[in-house]
């Protein structure tokens, strides 16, 4: 059997088909070529259109199809894997009604801190795991609020990947980790939230139903196979928000496994079976893809919106037709330190690490005389990964504390100054898979359709492909230049 993921990201769409008994990706493709826009009407919202999302998903399915041939047809399962927090609005016939929210939008920030506090901490930490923040919850109070007529005409809210699930099959549902990601869910009762509900003014009816991330959750529709030249009856077997899943391409799936990404933004995602919260709600805890009542798996997520994109940002402004892997190789040729230019990463809206501050991203020292192109890249990664540091410092405090970090060959992992900047400024081994979103969302839906026995045999295939190990020397150098890093940061602060 031939297992295709669909993995819908902030910046593209990436489509593979894996074939199953090997676990080898045999196509791949995403699209668009160029990173999709993030639309700002107005400071600190970030918006991008369903329609856009699916018109680039068909692009990118043609391209990956194209090489397979006839195989298409022994395509027997389909995983999605989608950009968290972010919410779709449709009416009863299924039409979208505005722009997404999407998961870097800070306007609903102050809603979900009022939440915060009138609810009670104590209750939000110990029932939520997490403070109602501008998750997806609070991002629907937000047009409950202020588009009322709209908020009306509201027949279902859906994030990301349930909305491409429902273009494929016709059923709008979500899954339980969707449900904890968005907000919605009581750790305690094991149940939504009755509360964070009554409080927002949300009817429960507004929520999908809701089903286990790996189980048949709907088959692709005659007319929707024929559009996309695809058997009809293929069923999306798995979901999942992108960090959970990332977590599962790389085979973290017990207690004490750390997986990492450094796309649009960087993630720390840890797996445990404790119930815990941090105190400050500056990471939070979801329901892992494998979680279930009797062998509880929750994933404990520290997310840095500043990352990818300032290295993205960079690319566009000042790459003058670079590639990221020419962008890397200025990157190498300059010292450690970067001649002493520095930057804040943070320019992309409010920061959970930093309790929702917006501390925007800043250059400090730059000599015109000195700094050149290659001094900009290599001081973006190095703040990077001070900026991981930071988080993973705070990760800590809630008993993570992993000596090897498990990545895939994607992303900012792709450049080697990176990855050994931040295994010599954290003293962790990083790993890399041959995986990515995609292929685990394809691995996922083989799983949920029962082709494989059990989660380990999913992962045939799945190899490592490099190692990054802490430099003593380059530790020594890092630690005092992390320090004097904080003190710009705090300042901020």
């Amino acid at each position: 059997m031939l297992l295709m993921g669909i993995d819908l990201g902030s910046s593209s769409v990436k489509v593979s088909v894996v074939d199953g008994a090997t676990g080898r990706a045999l196509s791949s493709a995403s699209y668009p070529p160029s990173e999709m826009e993030i639309s700002a009407p107005m400071t600190g919202w970030a918006e991008q259109d369903p329609e856009v999302w699916w018109t680039n998903f068909t692009l990118a399915l043609g391209a990956c199809l194209k090489p397979l041939g006839t195989k298409r047809k022994d395509i027997g399962a389909v995983g999605i894997a989608y950009q968290m927090h972010g919410l779709v609005t449709v009416d009863s016939n299924k039409k979208v009604l505005r722009p997404s929210i999407i998961w870097c939008d800070s306007r609903a920030v102050e809603i979900g801190e009022r939440a915060f506090e009138k609810m009670g901490k104590d209750f939000c930490l110990h029932h939520l795991l997490n403070s109602p923040g501008n998750f997806t919850a609070s991002k629907l109070a937000w047009v409950s609020k202020n588009e009322p007529a709209l908020f009306k005409s509201i027949y279902k809210i859906m994030l990301p990947g349930d909305y491409l699930a429902m273009r494929l099959t016709g059923e709008i549902r979500t899954s339980y980790t969707g449900l904890s990601e968005g907000i919605f869910w009581d750790f305690k009762r094991n149940d939504i939230s009755v509360e964070i509900l009554d409080f927002y003014g949300i009817s429960p009816e507004l929520l999908p139903e809701p089903v286990e991330s790996f189980s048949l959750q709907g088959q692709l529709t005659p007319a929707m196979a024929g559009e996309l030249g695809l058997p009809a009856g293929i069923p999306v077997s798995y979901r999942a928000g992108d960090q959970p899943n990332n977590a599962l391409s790389l085979n973290v799936m017990q207690p004490g496994e750390v997986a990492t990404t450094a796309g649009t933004s960087g993630v720390i995602y840890g797996v445990t079976d404790i119930t815990q919260f941090d105190p400050l709600s500056r990471i939070n805890t979801f329901l892992h893809v494998n979680h279930t009542a009797s062998l509880p798996r929750l994933g404990v997520l520290l997310c840095i919106n500043g990352t990818g994109i300032l290295n993205s940002w960079l690319k566009k402004n000042t790459g003058a037709g670079l590639s990221y892997a020419e962008m890397n190789d200025l990157a190498a040729s300059v010292e450690p330190g970067s001649d002493g230019l520095v930057i804040l990463p943070f320019g992309n809206g409010s920061e959970r690490m930093f309790q929702n501050s917006e501390i925007g991203a800043s250059l400090q020292g730059l000599n015109f005389n000195i700094h050149r192109q290659g001094h900009l890249y290599r001081a973006a990664q190095e703040s990077i990964a001070y900026s991981f540091r930071f988080g993973l410092e705070i990760m800590k405090e809630t008993g993570i504390n992993p000596s090897v970090i498990r990545a895939g060959e994607s992303n900012l992992f792709l450049s080697k100054v990176f990855r050994n900047i931040l295994s010599s400024l954290t003293s962790t081994v990083i790993t890399l898979y041959n995986t990515d979103g995609s292929i685990g969302a394809a691995r996922g839906a083989g799983i949920g359709c029962g082709y494989y026995s059990s989660e380990e045999d999913a992962f045939n295939g799945l190899e490592v492909t490099g190692t990054s190990e802490p430099d003593n020397k380059l530790t020594r150098f890092y630690d005092e230049r992390y320090m004097e890093w904080l003190d710009i940061l705090d300042d901020k602060l």
